[in-house]
């Protein structure tokens, strides 16, 4: 092992990383099947540092919300990555359900830094994918957890910045947006790239397939400046991700009609933003789908009812929930600001908050 490169990194005063999270604008379940999705990353972060500790032959982890203290030795973490991969490969087999691919919250994060150690390039380094730094690997953030934020994509992508800084490692957002979605299979199955590239690149993206584009919205639009846009968390959802993908993909993968309407209202939402006409009706008809295809839970439906009965549109924004009452994120499109004061007023159980979309993705450093 190269103890120039531990010297050197044991010096580094508490390094960090951070990402962004984000919301689907439309697209939802649809881009699993092959629509476009238009998305934004939003200035709410994931951050992760490392306090290195000598003389320890592992990590622990301490994610806040997540983990208080989880220990995974080096030496064990090949045979770690190997076990959730074989879990994933009975997921695949229709042998395990999606929800039980992971055993502990902190898995998905320390897969992550796995997978990084397996493909550095420096192989002085990489002997025996033992990492060259002990110590605790730790997380904050102001994501939701499992809300149709992007929390794990967020945490996989600052992990990742943080090593590849740590290592001085070279990796294209491209490579970057494949390793993230690598990891977050464990989490939601058949999953599609949207929230990798969308923690990684920033700002407004549109993804089809594989492809990642920029829409020609301008600086000065009201997406940009948060002006009439909000996201409302309406409940941790009683599914997860991964449940309502498996369940929408059980009854409607079929129905060609059905994904080509959620494809043609995401190419009408993008005409929408770039012409500067109203949403409102594009986003109401997103909503319906949605509710077509049993992710929207009657409580949710009760409030998108609400914010339309005052004049304005929503929809969840995520996965939403096969089941249970509650939708998780909710993005509402409300002109009228005190028509929107007014209603969650009267919903001050929900935390909501207008909607600010960030410019820059997943980087090196402490989060604004």
């Amino acid at each position: 092992m190269n103890t120039n490169v531990i010297t050197s990194m044991l010096s580094i005063n508490t390094p960090r990383a951070h990402a962004p999270g984000k919301v689907i604008l439309s697209g939802d379940h649809s881009v699993v099947f092959g629509a476009p999705v238009l998305a934004v990353s939003i200035a709410r972060y994931t951050e992760v540092w490392l306090n290195p500790i000598r003389g320890c032959s592992g990590l622990f982890t301490a994610f806040k919300q997540v983990s208080s203290g989880e220990f995974y030795p080096f030496a064990m973490l090949d045979e770690f990555k190997q076990r959730l991969d074989r879990r994933f490969e009975q997921f695949v087999a229709g042998e395990l359900p999606v929800q039980n691919i992971l055993q502990r919250p902190d898995e998905l994060a320390m897969y992550a830094v796995t997978l990084f150690l397996q493909q550095l390039s420096k192989p002085k380094v990489r002997k025996n994918h033992q990492i060259p730094i002990s110590g605790t690997l730790r997380s904050r953030s102001s994501l939701p957890l499992g809300a149709g934020m992007g929390s794990s994509a967020a945490i996989i992508a600052a992990i990742f910045a943080l090593y590849e800084s740590l290592f001085n490692e070279i990796v294209s957002p491209q490579e970057r947006v494949e390793r993230i979605r690598f990891c977050e299979r464990l989490q939601h199955g058949h999953g599609s790239a949207v929230d990798a590239a969308t923690v990684v690149y920033g700002g407004v993206i549109r993804v089809d397939g594989d492809r990642v584009s920029r829409p020609n919205i301008p600086q000065h639009h009201a997406l940009w400046t948060g002006d009439g846009w909000y996201w409302v968390f309406h409940g941790t959802p009683a599914s997860a991700t991964g449940e309502c993908v498996e369940a929408v993909r059980r009854f409607h993968e079929k129905d060609v009609a059905l994904w080509q309407e959620f494809n043609d209202c995401t190419n009408t939402l993008q005409s929408n933003l770039e012409a500067s006409v109203s949403p409102i009706k594009t986003l109401r008809h997103n909503h319906r789908l949605l509710v077509r295809i049993g992710v929207v839970p009657s409580a949710t439906q009760n409030f998108v009812n609400a914010v339309e009965r005052i004049g304005g549109a929503a929809k969840v924004c995520g996965a939403g929930s096969i089941k249970g009452e509650q939708g998780g994120m909710v993005l509402v499109y409300m002109e009228d600001e005190d028509a929107m004061n007014a209603l969650m007023t009267d919903h001050g159980n929900l935390c909501w908050a207008p909607l600010r979309v960030c410019a820059l993705g997943a980087a090196h450093g402490a989060a604004p």
